[in-house]
């Protein structure tokens, strides 16, 4: 599964992208308010980071308008993908602009239905929101389930990209069920590391090392 970083945070992208372990980068109106930066700077800047597709969303909400802005954004890097919401003119930006050669990731995407016509539209990447589903008492999971059968029962090259990912087990149920990419928060990236079990035996071994007496260096 590839993993997407979900922050417009350029320094916590360059440490993930050391090690490798950053796909790609997804961004949204909200995540650019908290950078607290020009969107087409800092969205040039990260996908200078990263040469995977960088998710940068159009703020439009009339199709003319989506697909003005979203060639606008497709022209900062190659590796653009111009987000657009899951709403009929939604649809029809990302038909234009998936015919244009972009890429374009749909986004708020919260039905199977929803998915199956994002994929008939040329979505390159469909996001559907999983923890938003969690909290309204639905299973956020059950959707990214649903949509694998169905992309699999016709051949949608439509990638799965799970969304609003709130935490390690989010990651594990996706990458079980078959998303095709997960993305996630800097912290839950890094979280999945983390295993109460490998810091005590850490512990352990250090332990007993030290009252050997030895060195390595």
């Amino acid at each position: 599964m590839k993993f997407f970083v979900d922050t417009a945070d350029t320094a916590a992208i360059a440490e993930l992208a050391e090690l490798g372990m950053v796909d790609g980068v997804t961004t949204n109106p909200s995540l650019i308010l908290k950078s607290g930066r020009d969107i087409l700077e800092v969205t040039r800047e990260i996908c200078a980071l990263i040469p995977g597709p960088v998710s940068a969303e159009v703020v439009a909400t009339e199709a003319a308008a989506m697909i003005a802005e979203g060639r606008k954004l497709a022209k900062i890097a190659p590796n653009i993908a111009v987000k657009v919401p899951l709403t009929w003119d939604g649809l029809k930006a990302c038909k234009t602009l998936s015919d244009e050669g972009s890429m374009v990731n749909v986004t708020l995407c919260f039905s199977a239905n929803q998915a199956l016509i994002a994929a008939k539209a040329g979505a390159t990447f469909i996001s559907p929101f999983v923890g938003r589903l969690d909290d309204i008492n639905l299973d956020g999971m059950e959707l990214i389930a649903d949509i694998r059968t169905i992309y699999d029962n016709y051949d949608f090259k439509t990638q799965i990209l799970a969304a609003s990912i709130r935490s390690v087990n989010h990651v594990t149920e996706a990458a079980r069920i078959g998303a095709d990419v997960a993305t996630v928060p800097p912290g839950v990236l890094k979280a999945l590391a983390d295993h109460p079990l490998t810091e005590k035996g850490l512990a352990t071994f250090l332990a007993d090392w030290k009252k050997t007496g030895q060195k390595i260096l």
